[in-house]
């Protein structure tokens, strides 16, 4: 290279490097400050490698998952967590919880690759570099005395504590038409334990594993070893009710949820109450009324890794076997869980039609077509056939 070319590119690294640590000269640079410093990325980038529909992944992000277990991230101080192909870092700042992009923005190395173990904000293994609240750089090890750009500051989410877990959404929209947070009745109820079943991954679509959690016909062929009975097939007829929030379900059958080595514990004719409430895109909850005025609210938040892969976060309150291991209760679901996933990650096409047309449906499906009908209406589109 001649020396007065490589001369001119030093100078002009010099002065960018100077710009960005609080210098004066990015006048005349040529490029305004605000050009230089503002890192901020459009609200319609898409996460590289996006394997969902362009405007199917900005519908989706409008809305609130859940990524990680509130005590995994309190015990590790730093996890790591996928959201619709977004690669995130989830920290702990003292008492606070940041959702924010796994990337520093100096270098670009994974921050999940550092640490933070006294929770005062993640650091980069590769220079150092530390981020507190809000994803904010707050120390570059090289410079300690210099001025911190914008530009080194990540990109981050807001975050919402709720069922013992962190909940963030990637575009957040302020107004009255803004998703909410799902509701999970009886969680803070007194008298009820709480109980966060370890995440269960699969290799599917969360809208089958969704659909699945409400479909009440599957029981007597997949859960036999759980808790369905194989000669009780038949399901009764019952009605979906639209809510604000999406629609609701209540399933009366002779189908018993006590695991099948206590099976024996439902009294004679007893009728089950089943009470589904959909919170579409994701998320559905599941009250089960067991006699003596046993309830049994379990959440089902599908949490979407990609188009292809789902993490399955399942907080539970009981107000009954409070006494017995939650070790037995871990155990129980993810073999229930396991069960499903056997066929969610089976079925063709892998994501869930919503045109009633491509698939054959049955008078048991009705809670499967209010859901795919709730994302029709929500304005997804063909990436659900893909």
């Amino acid at each position: 290279m001649p020396r007065s070319l490589f001369c001119n590119e030093l100078c002009d690294s010099l002065r960018l490097f100077a710009t960005a640590f609080g210098g004066r000269l990015a006048a005349s640079s040529g490029l305004s400050r605000n050009t230089m410093l503002d890192n901020a990325p459009r609200t319609d980038d898409l996460p590289r490698h996006c394997t969902f529909e362009p405007a199917d992944w900005r519908i989706l992000a409008r809305h609130w998952y859940p990524v990680a277990e509130l005590r995994e991230v309190e015990d590790k101080k730093l996890v790591g967590a996928v959201l619709l192909d977004e690669k995130l870092v989830v920290y702990k700042v003292d008492e606070t919880v940041v959702v924010a992009n796994d990337i520093c923005t100096h270098r670009g190395v994974p921050l999940t690759l550092g640490s933070n173990p006294d929770s005062t904000g993640v650091r980069c293994a590769y220079h150092g570099l530390q981020f507190g609240k809000n994803g904010r750089c707050v120390k570059v090890p090289a410079h300690p005395d210099g001025a911190i750009p914008n530009k080194l500051h990540l990109k981050s989410y807001p975050v919402e504590i709720r069922y013992g877990l962190v909940w963030t959404c990637l575009r957040p929209e302020e107004g009255e038409t803004a998703p909410k947070m799902p509701l999970m009745p009886h969680w803070d109820e007194a008298g009820f334990q709480q109980i966060n079943v370890p995440p269960f991954d699969i290799a599917g679509f969360a809208g089958r594993q969704v659909e699945g959690f409400l479909d009440v016909a599957h029981f007597a062929f997949i859960h036999t070893e759980t808790f369905a009975d194989p000669d009780n097939p038949v399901v009764p007829p019952y009605v979906a009710k639209p809510t604000d929030y999406g629609f609701e379900v209540e399933y009366w059958s002779t189908v018993g949820n006590y695991p099948s080595s206590k099976a024996h514990l439902t009294p004679k004719d007893y009728q089950w109450l089943r009470h589904f409430r959909c919170s579409p895109p994701f998320t559905a909850h599941l009250t089960v009324h067991f006699p003596d005025g046993g309830k049994l609210s379990i959440l089902n938040a599908a949490s979407p890794i990609s188009a292809r892969k789902t993490r399955l976060f399942c907080p539970i309150a009981r107000n009954f076997d409070t006494h017995l291991p939650v070790q037995d209760v871990y155990d129980f679901n993810h073999k229930v869980f396991a069960e499903d996933a056997g066929m969610v990650e089976q079925q063709k096409p892998e994501n869930l039609p919503l045109d009633p047309r491509l698939e054959a449906h049955i008078p048991a499906d009705l809670s499967s077509i209010n859901y795919r009908r709730s994302l029709r209406d929500m304005g997804l589109s063909h990436f659900f056939i893909a």
